[in-house]
């Protein structure tokens, strides 16, 4: 990896564990739909115009319906869980509570009858729920009432990322990742403007959540979904995926910083057990997409020097 993706892929966890403090600054003042219909709204329009003065072709259209679906299960769901999440938690645990997702992911393959785990996947998963335990169980915090609920918020939206996750490997089949993400935020817009008619504020909020859902939306989601893309095309997925990693340690960093949360021993502990099942949960689809990224590139290098023979 060279120094200029390793400041993207750092710059890429550091916007997304952002986000998590922004929504907590403006979920209270928005509310957690209008939130996530701003957050989605705008980043759709700045995707577009990006994709516009780049001159690539964004052709939503043709996949509508499909953009719809993904939009509605993993952006538009997930987001409003979370927003509505942090009315109650810190943006710290949060953080934490999303890296679950790959966790999820593999609850929702296995539920979909796409492979049971195995050894591997299953202790992690084992591990993962021991980890949300510390997290949760073992908090000077009280857990109960509003913050309990929370908490079951925001494992539902990893449960849904994890839904997601696996309907755009499916449904995204043959499209452009810019396309992709166009339509994902367009159709995420669409399915929650019923809603945010409905639970728009009443009064204007603060400067520091307009500034919050401003960030939320530009350099969180459309600067952050470009950084992505530029990493999959120069290092390649199993690379990516390590801002898995490194996002909740963000989330954390920017609670402490900028909300003045409190760090407490099972918030490290559980982020340590947490990302320890990840990692496990994670081995067997590493090792795959790994041997599976160099045949592509075998094939890809033999296809060249055939081009160069028959020429």
């Amino acid at each position: 990896m060279s120094r200029k993706d390793l400041v993207t892929l750092l710059s890429l966890a550091l916007l997304w564990g952002a986000s998590f403090l922004f929504m907590r600054i403006a979920s209270p003042a928005f509310g957690p739909v209008f939130t996530t219909e701003l957050r989605v709204s705008l980043a759709a329009l700045t995707l577009i115009v990006y994709a516009l003065l780049r001159k690539r072709p964004i052709g939503v259209l043709r996949h509508w319906k499909a953009f719809l679906i993904l939009g509605g299960i993993n952006a538009a769901l997930p987001f409003t869980l979370i927003c509505m999440a942090e009315l109650h938690l810190s943006a710290s645990m949060a953080a934490i509570l999303n890296a679950t997702t790959p966790m999820f992911t593999a609850l929702a393959a296995w539920g979909m009858g796409q492979g049971k785990p195995g050894w591997s996947k299953s202790i992690g998963l084992a591990i993962g729920l021991g980890g949300v335990a510390v997290l949760v169980g073992w908090s000077p915090v009280p857990m109960e009432g509003k913050v309990l609920y929370s908490v079951f918020l925001s494992l539902g939206a990893a449960l849904s990322y994890g839904f997601g996750g696996l309907y755009a490997s499916h449904a995204g089949k043959g499209i452009e990742p810019l396309t992709l993400a166009i339509g994902q935020q367009l159709g995420a817009s669409l399915v929650l403007l019923p809603l945010a008619i409905i639970y728009a504020p009443r009064h204007l909020p603060p400067a520091s959540a307009v500034y919050s859902v401003i960030g939320l939306s530009f350099l969180c989601t459309s600067v952050a979904y470009l950084m992505y893309f530029r990493l999959i095309r120069n290092i390649g997925a199993v690379k990516t995926v390590t801002v898995t990693f490194l996002v909740p340690i963000f989330g954390i960093l920017w609670g402490v910083l900028f909300l003045k949360e409190s760090l407490y021993l099972n918030t490290v502990i559980g982020l340590v057990i947490i990302l320890l099942s990840v990692t496990l949960v994670n081995r067997k689809s590493r090792e795959s997409s790994q041997s599976r990224e160099s045949r592509e590139s075998r094939e890809s290098r033999e296809s060249r020097e055939s081009k160069t023979l028959s020429s």
